[in-house]
């Protein structure tokens, strides 16, 4: 078996591929081969590199989307569901209290139609090549559209969280001087459909007067386009005005007919194709994905055309998509798992992206399996147990599926990707049993990698499937180093610090050349003799490898916080709570969750003179005796950050362990929420 020379891989950010033939076509798809890793030089050291097979893709992604088109045209590429309900539809599960759905599908030569004509109208708003275009949508067919209309114009697609609030999207957008932003008029919320945010409050923040014609926006000066997704119909209590009263506001349908009925035969404008200013490059950044999300100093991590696409081809390969699968996809859109496990990934081998809701619903999901027959799915642990819970609970139920539906699951149901956290064995079993995905696989890496850089395949064994992330993906390179001696790659079996080189690793950090070296380092290659040069991403995860070359993640090194599958930065949450007039000191650890995997908890030191909750209470002068509650702590966060990052734990202390040179020792502070957890405080 052949393996890969990183050196060559390594450098495939900064040359243009040369011309190859596409390798996959329609009906030939390869099933998951060579997924063996080999340890690098001695047995003793955790070094691997992944095989050389399948080739990498050598184009840009509009390049590889026309050859879909053309062997896939008339196959379905996306089909959404969008919810509708009218304003008694909320209070209960009975059957008339079930948001109904609105089923949108696209074939592959639909979505280039539908693209190209957006990609013109973007165009005639000012769209260039390399301009960064911020798109704030739930998982809808509008989203799936502009993603290529986007690429194809060479401009940078910007996949924000629609959860986020005022000051998250003002930082964001000033940060990449993005000057056109794609927004819902409301923010769906998981596990409440036709329940969302209006973002009525939030345009007005950015534009004040959304009357005038024209757009204003004194605290994004770099502005000059909104165009709003007018959802508001799936959403009868938000009040959001008419899109009409709104003149400032651009309505996405002035970009493209309704979707639905884009044809072959008709809007002859729409099958216009359309070329970018100058011609594309695969090594060019075509997508920026937000890492940290916090208000002030954002890191954007810059992906290209080379890093976006064949990870999403090589992640397909590995689990064994085919053009005749169908997955369901509920993880976003707007984050990596959505977009490149998920889109790349079918939109590389001609499979069918199915989105069940626009944001998270465990009965759409459920739904969508059943209606379609769904060959695959995809979620993080939480959002498997949520739906194995609500099957468990109503099975049988018209409102969830019908028996004969839910027993149907395994034959229809066997391949899937599990990833943001790991799946407990026990879990697994459950989804084996009830679902049927005998084949799913756990995928590991971070944004910076695009993101997947170790795998397991359908053929591990369980334990492997539990235990480990997998083996390095092809094409791949990986190492576990001394975390205070990167120049030290440590031996089998030890714990260390994972780092990732190849054709995935970013380009760097917009605007942020310091943290860029901090994680991304250009290295000279040991193996041959020193001549050659690599680009490592070190992930700052503890991690352990073994003889046969599978990783297993055994902590962080940095301080992050996984919630269901979403990565949280504590110093996101200090910074905020440092802001609170009451708040001397504050640190955020991750602590053990039997649904989340692991939720937020704030240990927090009051302002000399204030008082704790539980204390007794003093007056005094300049707020003092002035009392901090932990429900006010949480109340802070919720107000100024998004709803996720509010601490679950909230401890109000005087002290904190320290070193010597006064640093917080976080692990004490795990293990004493550990403690308290214990015995129920």
């Amino acid at each position: 078996m052949s393996f890969v020379n990183l050196r060559s891989a390594s450098r495939l950010l900064n040359r243009r591929l040369p011309d190859r033939k596409t390798p996959w076509r329609r009906g030939q798809v390869p099933g998951p081969r060579n997924v063996t890793a080999r340890v690098i030089g001695t047995l003793t050291r955790s070094i691997c590199e992944g095989p050389t097979e399948p080739p990498l893709l050598p184009h840009t992604i509009p390049e590889h989307f026309n050859t879909v088109v053309s062997a896939c045209g008339d196959k379905p590429a996306v089909v959404c569901r969008t919810p509708t309900a009218n304003q008694n539809a909320f209070s209960t599960l009975a059957a008339d209290g079930i948001p109904t759905a609105v089923e949108t599908t696209l074939s592959y030569e639909q979505l280039d139609l539908a693209s190209n004509a957006v990609a013109h109208s973007l165009r005639s708003l000012g769209v260039k090549k390399g301009d960064r275009v911020a798109v704030s949508l739930g998982s809808m067919a509008e989203f799936a559209v502009l993603t290529y209309a986007v690429f194809k114009l060479g401009a940078i697609l910007v996949p924000l969280n629609p959860g986020f609030n005022a000051n998250q999207i003002t930082a964001a957008l000033n940060h990449l001087a993005v000057e056109l932003l794609v927004i819902g008029a409301v923010t769906d919320l998981a596990y409440k459909p036709c329940r969302g945010r209006s973002n009525m409050p939030l345009l007005q923040s950015m534009v004040p007067d959304l009357e005038s014609g024209r757009i204003e926006a004194p605290e994004i000066p770099t502005l000059r386009t909104v165009v709003v997704v007018d959802n508001s119909a799936s959403h009868p209590l938000s009040n959001f005005p008419p899109l009409a009263s709104l003149r400032s506001l651009t309505p996405f349908t002035s970009l493209i007919p309704k979707l639905a009925a884009i044809r072959t035969s008709s809007s002859a404008y729409a099958a216009r194709p359309i070329a970018p200013d100058s011609p594309l490059s695969a090594s060019e950044t075509i997508n920026i994905q937000f890492t940290s999300g916090t208000t002030s100093h954002p890191k954007a991590a810059m992906l290209t055309h080379t890093g976006i696409l064949n990870n999403g081809a090589l992640i397909a390969h590995r689990m064994g998509v085919a053009p005749s699968d169908l997955v369901v996809c509920p993880p976003p859109l707007f984050h990596c798992f959505g977009s490149v496990l998920g889109y790349m990934a079918t939109a590389t081998t001609g499979a069918a992206l199915l989105l069940p809701s626009p944001a998270f619903d465990p009965l759409a999901t459920l739904r969508m399996c059943a209606a379609h027959r769904a060959t695959a799915l995809y979620g993080v642990a939480t959002m498997f147990v949520a739906m194995l819970e609500l099957l468990h609970n109503h099975r049988g139920a018209d409102m969830v599926v019908t028996a004969e539906q839910a027993a149907a699951f395994p034959a229809h149901l066997h391949k899937g990707i599990a990833a943001g956290s790991s799946v407990p064995e026990s879990v697994m079993r459950k989804l084996y049993a009830a679902f049927g995905l005998r084949d799913l696989v756990i995928c590991y890496g971070m944004t910076e990698t695009s993101p997947v850089s170790c795998m397991t395949s359908p053929g591990d064994p369980l334990e492997k499937r539990t235990r480990s992330v997998g083996r390095v993906m092809p094409h791949t390179k990986v190492k576990i180093v001394d975390p205070l001696d990167r120049s030290r790659v440590v031996p089998l079996g030890e714990r260390g610090e994972l780092a990732t080189a190849g054709y995935l690793v970013m380009k760097g950090y917009w605007g942020d050349e310091g943290r860029t070296e901090e994680v991304r380092r250009v290295e000279r290659d040991d193996d041959a003799g020193g001549e050659e040069e690599e680009v490592w991403m070190y992930t700052g995860d503890e991690a352990s490898m073994n003889g046969d070359g599978y990783v297993e993640i055994t902590g962080r090194i940095k301080d992050l916080i996984i919630r269901g599958g979403e990565n949280i930065h504590p110093l996101e949450i200090e910074n905020c709570l440092f802001q609170h007039p009451l708040v001397a000191e504050v640190s955020v650890v991750g602590v053990p969750d039997e649904k989340y995997g692991e939720s937020v908890a704030a240990f927090v030191i009051v302002h000399e003179g204030a008082v704790a909750e539980g204390e007794e209470a003093t007056t005094g002068p300049g707020g003092k005796g002035e009392l901090l509650t932990r429900e006010s702590v949480r109340e802070w966060v919720r107000t100024h950050l998004s709803g996720h990052l509010v601490p679950k734990h909230v401890w109000l202390v005087r002290e904190y362990p320290k070193t010597a040179s006064g640093k917080i020792q976080k692990f004490k502070l795990r293990d004493t929420a550990k403690q308290l957890l214990e015995v129920g405080r």
